[in-house]
């Protein structure tokens, strides 16, 4: 039987802090052949940053160009910046059988799952253990001013309203149990009966088979 599958759009979303990134980058330790959508931003890089690798950086009338020309898979607004994904290498991926990890909110999820490759979706959503714990992590990264964090925290909540949305929901307080939880889910939804294009052709040819023989 042809062994060929479609790929999946996986998505990865939580409140800021939850360990979505730090997960993510584990995925594609595990995997090498996932792919991370990397998005557009109209930020301005941060140190240590790579374009390309980490973000494609543009100005606003480009990000609003590619909105308008349908060119972008999903798009936000957050803190003040344009966020979004390049449509077409998650289409090329999806249609080679390659699967594309997104590391998006729950307004991105939505708009990819209603998009015409919302059939590949699988949307999981992390949560974390406890507020203060979440409060904690963002703390100790080090990554942002208290400003930020504060603003980050206060979106939180309305992040954690949408976890009825997602497909699996997981309680990431430890993160090595998470991480075999995602592979274990990832692993089955490849299997999906809608991913594997090749069943209708090999069913075909068991009939066949099944009405020689008779």
């Amino acid at each position: 039987m042809p062994q060929t599958r479609r790929g999946l759009l996986i998505i990865l979303s939580s409140p800021s802090g939850a360990g979505k990134s730090t997960l993510a980058k584990r995925l594609m330790a595990w995997d090498p052949s996932l792919s991370f959508s990397v998005s557009a931003t109209t930020r301005p890089p941060r140190e240590g940053e790579v374009e390309g690798q980490d973000y494609v950086f543009v100005s606003d009338a480009d990000f609003k160009r590619a909105v308008t020309e349908g060119e972008m898979l999903e798009h936000a607004h957050v803190f003040g910046n344009f966020y979004g994904s390049p449509k077409g290498p998650v289409s090329e991926a999806i249609a080679e059988g390659r699967d594309v990890l997104f590391d998006i909110d729950w307004q991105g999820a939505q708009q990819i799952e209603n998009s015409d490759l919302g059939l590949n979706t699988l949307s999981i959503f992390l949560l974390p253990p406890s507020i203060p714990e979440l409060r904690r992590r963002l703390e100790t990264r080090a990554k942002d001013t208290s400003e930020t964090i504060a603003k980050r925290m206060e979106k939180s909540w309305d992040e954690i309203s949408h976890w009825g949305g997602y497909d699996f929901v997981l309680v990431n307080d430890d993160l090595d149990e998470t991480e075999a939880r995602l592979k274990t889910i990832i692993t089955a939804q490849r299997l999906r009966r809608t991913q594997q294009p090749g069943l209708n052709d090999h069913v075909r040819k068991l009939q066949q088979e099944f009405e020689e023989l008779v």
